[in-house]
Protein backbone atom coordinates (compact mmCIF):
# COMPACT_ATOMS: atom_id res chain seq x y z
CA UNK A 1 0.00 0.00 0.00
CA UNK A 2 1.03 3.62 -0.50
CA UNK A 3 1.06 6.70 1.73
CA UNK A 4 -2.17 7.81 0.08
CA UNK A 5 -3.89 4.51 0.85
CA UNK A 6 -2.75 4.52 4.48
CA UNK A 7 -3.97 8.12 4.83
CA UNK A 8 -7.31 6.94 3.41
CA UNK A 9 -7.46 4.42 6.28
CA UNK A 10 -6.79 7.26 8.75
CA UNK A 11 -9.51 9.35 7.08
CA UNK A 12 -11.99 6.49 7.52
CA UNK A 13 -11.24 6.53 11.25
CA UNK A 14 -11.63 10.32 11.32
CA UNK A 15 -15.07 9.94 9.76
CA UNK A 16 -15.99 7.41 12.47
CA UNK A 17 -14.92 9.94 15.10
CA UNK A 18 -17.07 12.63 13.48
CA UNK A 19 -20.06 10.28 13.43
CA UNK A 20 -19.66 9.94 17.21
CA UNK A 21 -19.51 13.72 17.70
CA UNK A 22 -15.74 13.76 18.15
CA UNK A 23 -13.31 16.05 16.37
CA UNK A 24 -12.58 14.07 13.19
CA UNK A 25 -8.99 12.93 13.59
CA UNK A 26 -7.88 9.44 12.64
CA UNK A 27 -4.52 7.70 12.85
CA UNK A 28 -2.96 4.45 11.69
CA UNK A 29 0.48 3.04 12.43
CA UNK A 30 2.07 0.83 9.81
CA UNK A 31 4.84 -1.76 10.12
CA UNK A 32 6.09 -3.78 7.15
CA UNK A 33 3.16 -2.65 5.01
CA UNK A 34 0.49 -3.69 7.56
CA UNK A 35 -1.60 -1.56 9.89
CA UNK A 36 -0.63 -2.50 13.46
CA UNK A 37 -2.35 0.35 15.32
CA UNK A 38 -5.52 2.35 14.81
CA UNK A 39 -6.92 5.30 16.67
CA UNK A 40 -9.46 8.07 16.47
CA UNK A 41 -10.32 10.93 18.74
CA UNK A 42 -12.39 9.86 21.76
CA UNK A 43 -11.93 12.75 24.18
CA UNK A 44 -15.64 13.42 24.56
CA UNK A 45 -16.81 9.79 24.74
CA UNK A 46 -13.94 8.79 27.01
CA UNK A 47 -14.05 12.00 29.06
CA UNK A 48 -10.26 12.18 28.93
CA UNK A 49 -7.74 14.70 27.62
CA UNK A 50 -5.60 11.72 26.58
CA UNK A 51 -8.18 10.46 24.06
CA UNK A 52 -6.25 11.56 20.98
CA UNK A 53 -6.07 9.41 17.85
CA UNK A 54 -2.27 9.14 17.94
CA UNK A 55 -2.17 8.01 21.58
CA UNK A 56 -4.80 5.36 20.88
CA UNK A 57 -2.93 4.13 17.79
CA UNK A 58 0.44 4.06 19.59
CA UNK A 59 -1.08 2.05 22.44
CA UNK A 60 -2.54 -0.52 20.02
CA UNK A 61 0.68 -0.75 17.98
CA UNK A 62 2.71 -1.38 21.14
CA UNK A 63 0.30 -4.16 22.13
CA UNK A 64 0.32 -5.66 18.62
CA UNK A 65 4.11 -5.62 18.30
CA UNK A 66 4.84 -6.50 21.92
CA UNK A 67 7.01 -3.54 22.87
CA UNK A 68 7.07 0.21 23.32
CA UNK A 69 9.72 0.97 20.71
CA UNK A 70 8.06 1.47 17.33
CA UNK A 71 11.32 2.18 15.50
CA UNK A 72 10.22 0.29 12.36
CA UNK A 73 6.85 2.04 11.97
CA UNK A 74 5.27 4.97 10.15
CA UNK A 75 2.45 6.96 11.73
CA UNK A 76 -0.26 8.43 9.48
CA UNK A 77 -2.61 11.00 10.98
CA UNK A 78 -5.18 13.33 9.44
CA UNK A 79 -4.21 16.37 11.56
CA UNK A 80 -0.77 17.62 12.57
CA UNK A 81 0.11 16.19 16.01
CA UNK A 82 -0.23 18.39 19.09
CA UNK A 83 2.61 18.67 21.65
CA UNK A 84 1.30 15.72 23.69
CA UNK A 85 1.10 13.46 20.66
CA UNK A 86 4.44 14.64 19.28
CA UNK A 87 5.95 13.75 22.66
CA UNK A 88 4.38 10.30 22.50
CA UNK A 89 5.78 9.85 18.99
CA UNK A 90 9.26 10.80 20.22
CA UNK A 91 8.98 8.44 23.18
CA UNK A 92 7.79 5.58 20.98
CA UNK A 93 10.77 6.19 18.63
CA UNK A 94 8.54 6.36 15.55
CA UNK A 95 10.91 7.35 12.72
CA UNK A 96 8.39 8.74 10.21
CA UNK A 97 5.22 10.80 10.59
CA UNK A 98 2.86 11.58 7.72
CA UNK A 99 0.03 14.03 8.34
CA UNK A 100 -2.72 15.61 6.30
CA UNK A 101 -3.89 19.01 7.53
CA UNK A 102 -1.72 21.47 9.42
CA UNK A 103 -2.95 22.72 12.80
CA UNK A 104 -2.23 26.42 13.11
CA UNK A 105 -3.53 26.53 16.70
CA UNK A 106 -1.82 23.52 18.28
CA UNK A 107 0.45 21.82 15.72
CA UNK A 108 3.80 20.71 17.09
CA UNK A 109 5.40 19.57 13.81
CA UNK A 110 6.05 22.98 12.32
CA UNK A 111 2.88 25.07 12.63
CA UNK A 112 3.12 26.46 16.18
CA UNK A 113 6.41 24.81 17.08
CA UNK A 114 8.45 21.84 15.92
CA UNK A 115 9.23 19.42 18.73
CA UNK A 116 10.94 17.08 16.29
CA UNK A 117 13.77 19.57 15.69
CA UNK A 118 14.42 20.23 19.39
CA UNK A 119 17.21 18.66 21.43
CA UNK A 120 15.39 15.42 22.17
CA UNK A 121 17.00 12.03 21.64
CA UNK A 122 14.79 11.17 18.65
CA UNK A 123 13.95 13.18 15.51
CA UNK A 124 11.19 11.75 13.30
CA UNK A 125 11.08 12.58 9.61
CA UNK A 126 7.86 14.45 8.77
CA UNK A 127 5.87 14.53 5.57
CA UNK A 128 2.97 16.94 5.62
CA UNK A 129 0.07 17.63 3.30
CA UNK A 130 -0.84 14.07 2.30
CA UNK A 131 -4.57 14.16 1.45
CA UNK A 132 -4.50 17.68 2.92
CA UNK A 133 -7.65 18.86 1.15
CA UNK A 134 -9.75 15.90 2.30
CA UNK A 135 -8.42 16.07 5.85
CA UNK A 136 -8.98 19.82 6.08
CA UNK A 137 -12.45 19.65 4.52
CA UNK A 138 -13.55 17.02 7.03
CA UNK A 139 -12.46 19.25 9.94
CA UNK A 140 -13.96 22.40 8.40
CA UNK A 141 -17.33 20.73 7.82
CA UNK A 142 -17.36 19.25 11.34
CA UNK A 143 -16.77 22.62 13.02
CA UNK A 144 -19.18 24.44 10.69
CA UNK A 145 -21.92 21.95 11.61
CA UNK A 146 -21.02 22.15 15.30
CA UNK A 147 -21.24 25.97 15.31
CA UNK A 148 -24.68 25.85 13.66
CA UNK A 149 -25.85 23.24 16.14
CA UNK A 150 -24.59 25.24 19.12
CA UNK A 151 -26.43 28.36 17.88
CA UNK A 152 -29.74 26.52 17.79
CA UNK A 153 -29.42 24.81 21.18
CA UNK A 154 -31.34 26.37 24.04
CA UNK A 155 -29.01 28.26 26.32
CA UNK A 156 -29.01 27.43 29.99
CA UNK A 157 -28.87 30.45 32.18
CA UNK A 158 -29.15 30.78 35.90
CA UNK A 159 -32.31 32.66 36.74
CA UNK A 160 -31.75 35.96 38.53
CA UNK A 161 -32.67 35.91 42.18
Amino acid sequence: MTDLEFMDAALALAREAAAEGEVPVGCVIVCDGKIVGRGRNRRETGKTALGHAEVEAIREACETLGGWRLWQCTLYVTLEPCPMCAGAIINARIPRVVFGASDKKCGACGSVCDLFTMDFNHHPQVEKGVREEECGALLTEFFKTLRLELRTRPKWRKKPE
